[in-house]
């Protein structure tokens, strides 16, 4: 493939500038090389919020695009580029009609921190004009480890047929996307775009591939699931859920890859609005008599943001996201209500007993791998105790001549068997993981050189 994504998600935040111009505009991340990420940006504008003029017989709008990308380290200015565009009208009642022109251009970037603007302007009314403003990070996607692209959102995608000339043309398909990220009853049908990589490096012949709808509550509305060979290095992924039984709300569009036999997974998820007057919102949707009766119904502001600090190992990006956006302690009571009744593998029993056995290895963490000031759940022992419990072996290394103490851990029956060899550099106790061979985790062939006493 051409190119590959990232399952990275920066949600649009947008300024409003001088502005009766209605502008749309999203981004997605794809992998260019081990160094560099193809970033996509996605824009339409309405040309009936332009003013129109007379030119050889027709009548003509004039726009001016400007894109400007600068490194937030550095200030250096990467793209300045801008494009002019005189647009015939002949489909006027289109225009009206609220038709848009849809466009999509793309930069490779190399890892690290930028700011975008981008703007469109009337060249005939200078008054006329939008701009947004958006933060992102290029984080080239591992070789090794298998992820998922940001998700493309499209009104649109022709797979048979397909104009190899369009600019929206890739990877065999036509992708027409909705940079608007907002969907409505009049074509209620959600389109997505994603690619997957590094398929040769699971352990299983197959994958799960989990295509889930949260609410703005954080509700799972919609859940689909189907196996994937592990066949080949890198797939695309495309379909369409349909939205015409939901009700006006924000929804997080999720993809989930699972290697069935190690369990290993990743995620990709994308916000999107979709309006539909003609389904009512269920009256007391904000509530949940089963959150209100239960131990979260009665949690302080506190207890609620410990608990979730304690259970972000477990999070996905998006839970971690939502919840940060939550601003009363009702919300974030429900938030983890639902958060760990999802998580509940026996949901038929009284108890939530994956719930118990993690805090119980929190506490035992607290207890055992607390240093100085920090908690024990916050080292890099406690995180893996946490995740993946009491070690069958430990071999310490306290008191070595050659190197600084360290020790390793072993877990026999983790594909096929792992370990993790955590190094103590300051020599007070504080064990930093350097070296495991468990996928997903960091891997460092030369960690004894780093302990080295010399």
């Amino acid at each position: 493939m051409k190119k590959t994504i990232l399952v990275f998600f920066l949600f649009l935040n947008s300024f409003f500038c001088q502005s009766n111009v209605k502008f749309d505009f999203d981004f997605a991340q794809f992998q260019y090389d081990s160094t560099n990420n193809y970033l996509e940006i996605y824009y339409a504008f309405y040309p009936a919020d332009f003013k129109t003029i007379k030119e050889d017989g027709q009548t003509v709008i004039k726009a001016k695009m400007t894109i400007q990308i600068q490194n937030s380290t550095t200030d250096e200015l990467v793209v300045n580029k801008d494009w002019k565009l005189t647009q015939p009208m002949k489909d006027t009642a289109d225009y009206k009609n609220g038709k848009s022109l849809l466009g999509v251009v793309g930069f490779n970037l190399k890892t690290g921190s930028y700011s975008i603007d981008i703007s469109i302007e009337d060249i005939l009314n200078q008054n006329a004009r939008k701009e947004f403003t958006e933060n992102i990070i290029i984080i080239p996607f591992s070789r090794r480890n298998f992820a998922i692209s940001d998700i493309e959102l499209a009104t649109r995608i022709i797979n048979e047929n397909a104009n190899k000339n369009s600019i929206f043309y890739k990877n065999t398909l036509e992708v027409f996307p909705n940079p608007s990220i907002v969907y409505s009853d009049k074509s209620p049908v959600l389109f997505y775009y994603s690619e997957i990589y590094n398929l040769q490096n699971i352990s299983a012949a197959k994958v799960i591939l989990e295509r889930k709808l949260y609410d703005s509550k954080n509700n799972l509305v919609y859940e689909n699931s189907k196996e994937v060979q592990a066949n080949k290095t890198s797939i695309v992924e495309v379909g369409i859920v349909s939205l015409k039984k939901f009700p006006t709300d924000t929804y997080t569009f999720v993809i989930k890859l699972i290697d069935s036999k190690s369990k290993q997974s990743t995620t990709s998820s994308k916000k999107f609005y979709f309006v539909n007057p003609g389904i009512a919102v269920a009256k007391n949707s904000n509530k949940n008599p089963n959150y209100i009766n239960s131990e979260f119904g009665v949690m302080e502001l506190e207890e609620c943001d410990d608990l979730f600090e304690k259970s972000k190992f477990i999070a996905e990006k998006f839970e971690i996201d939502e919840y940060k956006k939550l601003d009363s302690i009702d919300k974030k009571r429900e938030f983890l209500f639902n958060f760990w009744k999802k998580r509940d593998e026996s949901p038929e029993t009284q108890s939530n007993e994956f719930k118990k056995i993690y805090l119980s290895r929190v506490e035992i963490s607290n207890s055992k791998y607390k240093f100085l000031s920090t908690s024990g759940f916050k080292t890099d022992r406690g995180r893996v105790y946490i995740l993946y419990g009491e070690p069958d072996e430990i071999d310490r290394f306290p008191n070595e001549t050659d190197t600084k103490p360290y020790e390793i851990w072993a877990y026999n029956d983790i594909e096929g068997g792992v370990i993790f060899i955590f190094g103590d550099f300051s020599g007070y106790g504080n064990y930093e993981l350097i070296h495991s061979t468990k996928r997903g985790e960091i891997q460092d062939p030369n960690w004894l050189n780093r302990i080295s006493a010399n």
